[in-house]
């Protein structure tokens, strides 16, 4: 046969009432058994009365008496005083510790109602303000996350809106007639589709990237070789603005990477580089040994960075000039890819630059193997 199930009480001030009382209770009814089992024989050491003596046994009734009476009276006096003092005791502690956690938990059911603005008080010492300390910081990190949501969302909606608007309008020109079906009109929708899937593929690898779910192979590289040929694969795509590569890049540096991603991290700088270098510059790709990482630099002689602009240039779809960059055909998440893949491999990424106007540096370090 089971046993009935206890049911506590589910306010914590209760439980804190009910527990008093039970060490009040428990406490109270040690002290009754060790009075009613000692305390007789204790009393009558006291009086004076010793097995055998006449006097002690005529006054052993009207004493024992008295004292039980005494006793009695005593311990319910205790008894209401323990009830009381459980009472008194269980209210200060409940303010002190219900208080603040009914505070938290009130917080807390706003938080899952989406204000991610709220916040509890931390000016409590020791565990509580260290927990209201960690809450704030877990609801500040939601509430960043949801505006990078919600900033996701609005990019995506943008980059978007401009080719599906253009292919919209040509789609129905040459529906009505109005545009001829040239070889220019079908190259211009094939330019606005290709800008859609590439824009689809970069969102769906950042994705892959962030969440951890790319495949990856993590083996000694020599970074030298890697950086050697996406510089080969971009040299056309600089010439045809007379931008040249140089590239330092001595023997000996072996990362413990995936080959494929290094190769797309350097190939997304050198894009960007070229992008925003101006005709006729030169972009250099240096690499070299820092401590126990190998650390690759692409340097360009654009527009340069703003220490905000430099903290912020990795994020998702975020655009020092947006109507420059649109113009010259960037999707706006290169970067934010290169972090995701080196963060993806242990490593990570930077950009330096002394300022607007002096160009810009972007690195990337990965943990160094021995060749």
């Amino acid at each position: 046969m089971r046993a009935p199930r206890i049911h506590w009480p589910r306010s914590l001030r209760a439980r804190l009432l009910l527990a008093n009382l039970v060490v009040a209770g428990a406490t109270l009814g040690t002290v009754v058994v060790a009075v009613s089992l000692v305390g007789p024989g204790y009393f009558a050491d006291a009086m004076g009365h010793r097995p055998g003596d006449p006097m002690g046994a005529l006054m052993d009734a009207a004493t024992r008496t008295a004292f039980s009476d005494a006793i009695r009276n005593a311990l319910l006096a205790a008894g209401l005083i323990a009830v009381l003092a459980s009472i008194f005791v269980s209210v200060a502690l409940s303010s002190a510790i219900a208080g603040p956690v009914g505070r938290l938990a009130a917080v807390a059911r706003r938080i899952a109602q989406g204000h991610y603005a709220e916040r509890v008080p931390a000016d409590e010492q020791g565990e509580f303000g260290d927990l209201a300390a960690s809450f704030n910081a877990m609801t500040g990190s939601l509430e960043a996350t949801e505006q990078r949501r919600l900033q996701l969302v609005g990019d995506v909606a943008h980059e978007l809106r401009t080719p599906l608007a253009t292919l919209d309008g040509y789609l129905e020109g040459l529906e009505d007639g109005v545009i001829q079906p040239t070889t220019a009109t079908w190259q211009l929708l094939r330019t606005e589709t290709a800008r859609l899937t590439a824009l689809v593929n970069d969102l769906q690898e950042l994705w892959r990237a962030e969440a951890r779910q790319l495949p990856l192979t993590l083996e000694p590289v020599d970074v030298a070789s890697v950086a050697r040929e996406v510089v080969e694969r971009f040299a056309p795509q600089g010439s045809s603005r007379r931008i040249a590569i140089d590239a330092d890049l001595p023997d000996g540096l072996v990362a413990r990477t995936d080959r494929g991603r290094l190769a797309q991290i350097v190939g997304n700088y050198l894009s960007n580089a070229i992008r925003y270098s101006p005709d006729g510059s030169t972009v250099t790709l240096t690499a070299q040994r820092a401590g126990s990482l190998v650390e690759l630099a692409v340097l360009d002689h654009g527009p340069g960075l703003t220490p905000e602009q430099q903290s912020r240039v990795f994020e998702r779809f975020y655009r020092i000039d947006p109507s420059r960059t649109r113009a010259l055909g960037g999707s706006g998440i290169g970067l934010a890819i290169a972090r995701a893949l080196a963060e993806a491999m242990g490593g990570s990424v930077r950009a330096e630059s002394a300022g607007p106007g002096t160009g810009s540096t972007f690195l990337v370090a990965l943990p160094r193997a021995e060749a």
